[in-house]
């Protein structure tokens, strides 16, 4: 459907990855669009973007950037991953399928590079860009937005239909919460993260495996590194914020930071020629989950992606969920353009608890990652779920395939992956291997006792 006259000019904030997505996807759609972007052009002046960590692209995005037509744009510039490379401290290693093979992988791309190809699309598609202009305040009543020029003046814009793709940090919601209580609560996780490189050996070429997610797991901590097109990995230590040793707080400099290093990830440290310049250039970030209970002003503005729903980063599904907020608004905007307040109402109720239930399954992620890929329970439950996919494949799959590989509503692959584990421990009770167990008695049990999967998500 066309959009109406009156309805068909759509004002956004925020040119983000998430904001750069929906731009396009509604100008393609007919929509007058217009995004305004606190940070300069990307294109001219090169990334300045928050969290520069590489971003995981799993099958709910690439679904989300085929309807905008972008997909094999985006996978050009993207590095497969089979699974997760665990270092242990001894220096061995053991790759962890997330999939049952390479039609099941994950990409790293680049958060830069990509945003800078979505820019592209949202111009090619009809919206129009405008940098440097930082939200400074809206008049709601009014249907105006103040916003901040580079050289301290400010102007006024009118804003028929104000969507917030602006982030954490959204201006957006600061200016909602002035005008209404959303219910807004941040749960702040208690680690951090700093950012190092393993760089290229040079001609392109990968000083580790590329098509991996490498992880170095040490309990209550741990290191990661993710690959990227050039032959080099952002790496990303994951460490608490405060507390006993080891945290951010007990490495105060660069040579306790390279001594931790040399002692819990030594084989790490041998590939970081550049390893004291990165620590002392990268300042340590921080990790919350944004909740809120309302995501918009009746039909006056709405709140998307993280600036709704920040999570941490452990399930590598940020940039994913936010891709499917944009598909599900774009298209219930589009069905309905005369009556915004219902568009929104409805986009927060198939959505938030999709949205919470993605931000519960991240934190218990990191527990995963850390703790649980060297655990000898959890690589057992690991086996077993292999085999019971093997056997029941319609009835049975792992939570981060149904996460990463489909999509699966999230609310849905909480409940389901719950009554999955407790089948997998009812049938692993008292066995601490795979060998007394009858793997066809068991796929049988999954049948009998678990719907079917659902079909075509």
């Amino acid at each position: 459907m066309t959009p109406s006259a009156k309805n068909s000019k759509v004002t956004l904030i925020g040119a983000g990855l998430v904001g750069s997505l929906l731009a396009t996807l509604l100008a393609q759609r007919g929509f007058e669009v217009e995004v305004f972007e606190r940070r300069p052009d990307p294109r001219t002046h090169g990334f300045l973007g928050g969290r520069s960590i590489n971003l995981a692209l799993a099958e709910r995005g690439l679904r989300a950037l085929r309807q905008a037509g972008l997909a094999d744009n985006v996978l050009a510039q993207a590095v497969m991953m089979r699974g997760r490379m665990v270092h242990a401290l001894d220096g061995t290693t053991n790759l962890q399928r997330y999939g049952l093979d390479d039609s099941e992988v994950i990409r790293s791309v680049s958060r830069g590079g990509l945003n800078i190809l979505l820019l592209d699309a949202a111009e090619r598609a009809g919206a129009k860009l405008h940098f440097d202009a930082a939200m400074a305040g809206a008049d709601f009543a009014g249907g105006t937005i103040t916003l901040a020029n580079p050289d301290g003046t400010t102007r006024n814009h009118h804003a028929n239909l104000l969507l917030g793709c602006d982030g954490a940090g959204s201006a957006l919601r600061a200016a909602m919460l002035k005008h209404a209580d959303l219910g807004e609560r941040i749960e702040p996780l208690g680690h951090g993260y700093r950012e190092l490189e393993i760089p290229s050996p040079g001609s392109g070429r990968f000083a580790l495996e590329p098509h991996a997610l490498h992880i170095w797991p040490r309990g209550h901590y741990m290191c990661i590194a993710l690959p990227n097109t050039e032959g080099n990995f952002t790496v990303t230590l994951f460490l608490p914020a405060e507390g006993a040793y080891p945290s951010f707080a007990t490495l105060p400099d660069v040579g306790a930071a390279r001594a931790f290093f040399d002692a819990q990830f030594p084989d790490a440290l041998a590939s970081m020629p550049t390893f004291d310049a990165d620590w002392n250039a990268h300042p340590v970030g921080q990790l919350a989950t944004l909740y809120l209970d309302r995501w918009h002003l009746d039909g006056r503005a709405l709140l998307l992606g993280d600036a709704a729903h920040a999570i941490v980063p452990f399930h590598g599904q940020g940039m994913n969920c936010g891709f499917e907020d944009a598909v599900e608004l774009a298209t219930l905007l589009a069905a309905l353009p005369s009556k915004p307040a219902a568009v929104f109402a409805e986009f927060e109720r198939r959505r938030k608890p999709d949205a919470d239930a993605i931000a519960a399954m991240s934190q218990a992620n990191y527990i995963e990652m850390r703790d649980g890929v060297a655990d000898p329970h959890y690589l057992l439950k690991r086996e077993l779920a292999a085999a019971l996919t093997e056997r029941a494949p319609t009835h049975f799959m792992s939570r981060y395939r149904m996460v990463s590989f489909t999509a699966i509503p999230y609310a849905t692959c909480v409940t389901r992956e719950r009554a999955q584990a407790a089948l997998m421990e009812s049938l692993l009770a008292g066995h601490d291997s795979l060998d007394g167990i009858n793997l066809d008695a068991a796929a049988t049990r999954v049948r009998a006792e678990l719907p079917p999967l659902p079909q075509g998500a």
